[in-house]
This record gives structure tokens, sequence and C-alpha cells, in this order.
């Protein structure tokens, strides 16, 4: 348990980090009052801090290609779609109280009863969340965490950030993610029970499920982007911003972005 709570600390302090670092970075100098363009564009960007996140970008996007999409595509090739339906449908299923809490922090009664009765529901008609009988029975999922929540408070999101492995995010929703990661309440109740282990293992596999799914609406996107990172960065303001405003669907990942990422 004491390694265990190490490890959510370690997480904690290394996205304080680079909350840190984001921040100071965020005051750089922006282009003269002068040349309203580029003001424009500067705002528009907002990565200050963009030969850094280049980098890491081409990190992950190297790791990416060499080991995390191959092992996507052999989950989706070797596991039948069934059983990959109901890992996704009890990973989603263990979300839910963090879902709650936010939407309880963000004063969306209505979508936190509606998280509730969807939790209820595939509690007991779903098998412990093995079967999506919720959105079966028309309470539709939704999204929510602690990076949204502080955005509804009023928090900026500060300068663009790429994470190692995590990929797109801000300081706002590193330091969500974060609080997230100490939070958790099935990982602490797996921490308290000695099976912090576990707790990892989810991630990891709630991790591989994600990139399965992306696997041709970010082909689609490396494919017709002219600068593959601009388009990301453009991609995941646009997704973060609907998911704010509770309208994520209206903006799917696969969109083309903006005319000065992509080919004309």
């Amino acid at each position: 348990m004491t390694e265990n709570r190490s490890n959510r600390r370690a997480i904690a302090r290394f996205a304080a980090s680079l909350l840190v670092l984001a921040m100071a970075a965020g005051c750089a100098t922006p282009p003269p009052d002068s040349d309203p363009e580029a003001v424009a564009e500067w705002e528009q960007v907002n990565d200050p801090i963009e030969p850094f996140n280049r980098a890491m970008f081409d990190f992950n996007d190297t790791l990416d290609t060499y080991a995390i999409r191959p092992v996507a595509e052999g989950y989706r090739t070797y596991v039948p779609e069934f059983p990959r339906e109901r890992i996704h449908d009890f990973l989603s299923y263990l979300h839910s109280p963090l879902i709650f809490v936010n939407d309880v922090l963000q004063g969306e009664s209505d979508r936190a009863v509606q998280t509730f009765f969807r939790a209820a529901f595939n509690t007991t008609f779903g098998l412990l969340g093995l079967i999506d009988f919720a959105s079966a029975a028309g309470i539709p999922a939704h999204e929510e965490d602690f990076g949204q929540t502080l955005a509804v408070w009023g928090i900026g999101e500060g300068p663009y950030l790429v994470l190692p492995l995590l990929g797109p995010s801000n300081p706002r929703d590193a330091f969500g993610m974060a609080v997230e990661s100490y939070a958790d309440p099935l990982s602490i109740t797996l921490s308290n029970i000695h099976y912090g282990e576990v707790g990892w293992a989810r991630t990891a596999l709630d991790g591989l499920d994600r990139r399965t799914a992306m696997i041709e609406p970010l082909d689609d996107v490396k494919r017709t982007s002219l600068d593959y990172y601009a388009s990301l960065r453009s991609l995941y303001r646009q997704h973060r911003a609907a998911e704010i405003s509770n309208g994520h669907d209206q903006t799917p990942f696969g969109a083309r972005p903006s005319s000065e990422t992509t080919p004309k």
C-alpha cells in the first residue's frame, strides 16, 4: 500500500513539474501589438514551448509507430470483437465514480443523475458493467474529468503541452489527470487491499482500448496533414472545447483541421 501511494505521489509530482514548466513558458513574450495578425496567430496556436512539445511529440510518435500501434493492431486482430466490446464496456463502467463526481462538481445535476442510473443499470442488468445495458435502455454515456471541471470553474487552459506517452494536453488538464490518479476511488481501494498492480493493468488496458479505437482516425490525420503535429494540436483543442461544452459529439476527432495544417 505504501509503495502504491508513493507511485501516485510520484505521478502528482511529475504532473506538477510539467505544470510549472508550462506556466513558466506561458510567460513567453508574444509578438508586438503593432502586428495584430501575428498576435492573433500566436494566441490561436497558444504554443510558446513548441520546440519542447515537438521533441516530445516525435518521441511519442516513434514509440507509437514501433510499439503501441502494433500492439493495438494485434489486439484488434487476435481478440474477437465480442470480448473486446465487453472489455470496453467494463472499462467505461469503472470510470463512473469519477464521472459522477465531476458532474456534481460542475453543477450538472441532470447529467449526474444520468451517470448514477447508468451505473445502477449496468451493475445489475449489465453484469457488473460487462454489458452496456444502460445505452440500450436509452441512457447515453458521457465523459467528464477534473480538467473539464476546472474549465467550468473558470480556470484557463494555459499553453499547449505535449506529455510523454499521454500526448496532447495543457497545464490545466495535466493537473486534472494528476488529481484523478491520486483520488480515483477504485485505485485507492485496490491499493488498500494490496492489489495496486491491478490499477496499473487497468490503466494500460484502458490506453490500449482507446488506441485501438483511434487507429483509422489517426492514420487519416497523419496521411492528409502537411504538419501532423499542428493538425493534432488543432484537433485536440477543438475536441477539448467541445467536451467542456458537453457537445463533444459535434466535433469528432477525425474531423479535418483548419486549412493551415492540411493540404489545399
